[in-house]
């Protein structure tokens, strides 16, 4: 009973980061109504984040020289972040975190090589599962074959891609302090979401950065700090779960976008949509569960 308490704080922790991640397509839907384009919205809210963390540990910058990997966490945390918040913000959200959520079967690729743990023929077969599930999203009536039709479904397959690599170099980066993490993932979501923004300006694809103003201002302030508060929960409640029980509270995430933009008109569901999520979320539910020996 003791340890059922204990995990309560942990899950919760968790179900606020999932929360926070699922609604977060609204307020970058209206930054963007309000003239700011969601690179730019993810560049100043990394930037707001990222000078609070360094208030409170100034120290935390140290680590970057000693730990190599925590320049590939910057790297992959800030695709992710480039992909997700400008992929919900352009497309149709359900579809979106759908593919987004691909990510357990590119964990799968991807722990091979970094990590020496070759794929069990369970894993190959949640692999197959999912890959199944984003044939049957993507192949719609007028599309010849299964692909990627629009910018949306490209980035939220590589953000899912670099969640699946966030993931992994976090658990290569078991013994380095949560500040420095932490830092490099808000480092990499300014950064990477500063430079596509400007390389998007200069070639005509992005808005430029307009002029501060009160409405847009706030609204990013407030975004900001949803984001940190939901990085320290998270922090907080997958260092005291097992990894198995953080993956599937954080499943909600899909409930929490798939509820609040159907409600607000921002996705429709199609019976191939529920077919393919179904799938997809299937393997992602039997990757998370736990092993009948543990």
């Amino acid at each position: 009973m003791v340890e059922r308490g204990g995990r309560l704080w942990p899950a919760l922790a968790l179900t606020l980061n999932a929360f926070v991640w699922g609604v977060s397509w609204w307020p970058f839907r209206e930054l963007q109504r309000l003239g700011l384009h969601p690179l730019w919205a993810t560049a100043l809210i990394y930037l707001v984040s990222l000078s609070l963390l360094l208030l409170a540990r100034p120290d935390a910058w140290r680590a970057l020289a000693r730990e190599p990997m925590l320049w590939l966490l910057m790297l992959a945390a800030g695709l992710t972040n480039v992909g997700f918040n400008w992929g919900v913000t352009v497309g149709d959200v359900v579809r979106v975190v759908l593919l987004f959520y691909l990510m357990p079967a590119w964990t799968v690729v991807l722990a091979w090589p970094m990590l020496g743990e070759q794929p069990s023929g369970a894993s190959l077969l949640r692999l197959l599962l999912a890959m199944t599930g984003v044939f049957v999203v993507l192949k719609g009536p007028d599309t010849p074959w299964p692909v990627p039709e629009s910018l949306a479904d490209w980035l939220a397959l590589a953000a899912g891609f670099s969640f699946a690599l966030t993931n992994i170099v976090l658990r290569k980066l078991r013994h380095v302090a949560p500040a420095p993490r932490i830092l490099a993932m808000f480092l990499g979501g300014a950064g990477l979401a500063a430079a596509a923004a400007l390389a998007g300006t200069a070639l005509g694809v992005v808005t430029a950065l307009p002029v501060p103003r009160a409405d847009w201002a706030g609204v990013g302030l407030a975004l900001s700090l949803g984001f940190l508060v939901s990085n320290m929960a998270l922090q907080y409640g997958a260092s005291r779960l097992p990894a198995h029980t953080s993956a599937l509270i954080m499943l909600s995430e899909i409930v929490f976008a798939s509820v609040t933009s159907v409600a607000l008109g921002a996705s429709t569901l199609e019976p191939r949509t529920w077919l393919g999520g179904a799938l997809i979320l299937v393997a992602a539910v039997w990757s998370a569960w736990p092993d009948q020996e543990s």
